[in-house]
């Protein structure tokens, strides 16, 4: 029986949630639910059996968690292939006693890691996972692949080559989404549902998400970017909420089954039920689909407001006790996007987060170009992420009114951390003719914070009702044209009240050390902290384009030989060149200020973490 003959014939009605049925039954969350197809095969039969008595068409095997990566994590990797089969030959006896023509989908759920960019998992990595599971399950003799509820493109696609590599069964891609009606990454519908498309899935899927609302919503603008296409749509039971130390979803089976039809009628060849789902809810679409009845159902929306954890104004900042405490402080820059998405931003910072950075710089219109605002993106990645940023505050393009308007509006999201620059000129940037005028240099700017907002005052000593607490940064340029002049220009900065600084990326550590022994013959040793700008070199040409064509940067001779003869290796080569530098600087700098480049988080997580090792 095949999957694409029998959606000839009509909708398709899949089963529901395998694992909220388990957990219902006392099975906890800790547990390797795969795992019980060899301890426990029982369980998971009579759940079978339940949602093919309530009329499923189509039952998932319990696989979803039976990848490498997950697996590893109980200490069941080694019986990865042993878990998949049993689940599909479980199945199979389920099937064979019921006496119905039910399909058996082999069921293939996220590896449970981030892949690169954006996380440490190569995409060659994450397609032998997939594979050697999706090859597992083809060999026990599953009628359909069914890859799912996955939120990462790059991911999907991985898996959906592995497939095509190992077997010729049908294949279901279906991928889920957030509140917002885009992926993890910030994928609308309408793009995911072209790519899954065009990587060769047969049945374009969406699950898991909200509850049929929302997925009703998706599957009209993925219907509309495929028109020809075969659709799959399992959603939850709604928003999940804890009741009672119990997770509990909203929507009962009635409400599906009138969702059932509206599924059917935007297109859905598969429909069923994801998290929360019952035989019950099963038993109701299957009743709604064959009834010639349609109650109709209406499009609602909901709002979720999110309040902003404001930070206790009267204690320093994570980031100022660190640097005070002596410890080695590692702050990564990463830059605001170009549009309204943040999810790629958030899901980097999370990675570094995890890897152990302490602090997260966000830099404002870098080179001038249009970006949404840094202070409105350090607001995103406190409350989503929990770590502290620091916001780039450049005062180029702002008269005194909007520099004391954002200061006190970045106070107010919680943000402490600021880091005072001039800013690019507008002339390099998207709109050369804007306005590129200022009252205040970098040191005037650091003086206002300091001894004005910070004593309860603005720029003309009126009460602004309560003190600030911003931690103020400063620039730095160890490699300056002019010594003397970069001399001078700390010097006045230390005076307006700095507290630390960040300096431009270099690729020698004398260059650091030659400066500040400069600074000390004339004014003694610097008592505020610096982070050492740390910019990883990816490439040959990275490097080269780097040492000739930006100013203030270069890049010794014996490293631009190091990078050639690495080849195809040299961005490892700038990973172990860059854990050299900061072990060197370590004498004399109190942290570095680590500038990914071309969005290579997942290089600079490593480098992150080699630095904690080496402490």
């Amino acid at each position: 029986m095949n999957l694409l003959e029998q959606l000839k014939s009509g909708t398709l009605l899949a089963d529901g949630a395998m694992g909220t049925m388990l957990h219902s039954r006392g099975v906890s969350f800790e547990k390797c639910f795969d795992e019980l197809n060899l301890t426990d095969p029982g369980a998971v039969a009579a759940i079978h059996r339940e949602y093919i008595e309530a009329g499923a068409q189509l039952i998932l095997t319990n696989t979803f968690g039976a990848n490498r990566f997950k697996l590893s994590k109980h200490g069941l990797d080694q019986k990865m292939i042993q878990i998949n089969q049993a689940g599909v030959e479980l199945a199979k006896r389920v099937v064979s006693a019921s006496f119905k023509d039910v399909l058996i989908g082999g069921d293939v759920g996220p590896l449970g890691v981030r892949i690169a960019p954006f996380g440490r998992v190569k995409p060659e990595q994450a397609r032998r996972a997939f594979a050697e599971q999706i090859e597992a399950l083809c060999q026990a003799g599953a009628d359909l692949i069914v890859i799912e509820t996955i939120s990462d493109l790059y991911e999907i696609q991985e898996a959906i080559r592995a497939a095509q590599q190992v077997c010729a069964l049908p294949l279901v891609a279906s991928v889920t989404f957030t509140r917002d009606d885009r992926t993890l990454l910030g994928d609308d519908p309408l793009k995911v549902a072209r790519i899954l498309h065009e990587s060769g899935a047969d049945v374009i899927g969406v699950n898991c998400s909200g509850g049929p609302a929302q997925l009703l919503r998706l599957l009209r603008q993925m219907h509309q970017a495929v028109p020809s296409g075969k659709f799959w749509v399992k959603p939850n039971a709604g928003w999940p909420e804890q009741v009672g130390g119990r997770i509990m979803y909203p929507a009962d089976p009635e409400y599906f089954g009138d969702y059932a039809l509206s599924f059917r009628e935007a297109g859905a060849g598969i429909v069923g039920g994801c998290c929360g789902t019952t035989p019950q809810h099963i038993a109701a679409m299957r009743k709604a689909l064959d009834s010639s009845v349609h109650s109709p159902v209406f499009m609602q929306t909901s709002e979720v407001s999110e309040t902003s954890e404001v930070l206790d104004s009267e204690q320093p900042t994570q980031f100022a006790q660190k640097l005070a405490g002596g410890k080695f402080v590692i702050s990564v820059e990463m830059d605001p996007p170009r549009g309204l998405s943040t999810h790629k931003l958030i899901a980097g910072a999370s990675l570094l987060t995890e890897a152990g950075a302490d602090v997260i710089n966000v830099a404002d219109s870098p080179m001038a170009r249009m970006r949404m605002s840094a202070w409105a993106v350090c607001d995103v990645v406190q409350r989503r992420v929990n770590v502290e940023t620091t916001l780039h505050f450049p005062t180029r393009g702002r008269n005194l009114l909007r520099v004391q308007g954002d200061l006190l509006a970045a106070h107010a999201l919680g943000i402490r951390n600021v880091f005072v620059v001039m800013g690019d000129p507008t002339s390099v940037g998207d709109y050369p003719e804007a306005m590129d005028n200022y009252d205040l240099v970098p040191s005037g700017l650091i003086k206002l914070i300091k001894q004005g907002f910070n004593a309860g005052v603005d720029h003309s000593g009126v009460s602004i009702g309560q003190p600030t607490n911003f931690f103020v940064g400063a620039a730095l340029n160890l490699c300056a044209p002019e010594p003397e002049q970069e001399i001078k220009n700390l010097r006045r900065k230390i005076q307006a009240g700095a507290d630390f600084f960040l300096t431009q990326p270099i690729y020698h550590s004398e260059d650091g050390s030659g400066f500040l022994s400069a600074y000390e013959k004339r004014y003694g040793k610097l008592d505020r902290p610096i982070l050492v700008g740390i910019l990883p070199l990816v490439s040959l040409k990275h490097a080269n384009f780097l040492n000739h064509e930006v100013p203030g940067i270069s890049i010794p001779d014996a490293i631009i030989r190091r990078m050639e003869k690495a080849g195809e290796g040299a961005a490892q080569e700038g990973v172990r060149l860059a854990v050299e530098l900061v072990e060197q600087i370590k004498l004399w700098a109190q942290g570095v200020y680590i500038m990914p480049q071309f969005s290579r988080f997942d290089l600079t997580a490593e480098i992150i973490e080699q630095i904690k090792e080496q402490r």
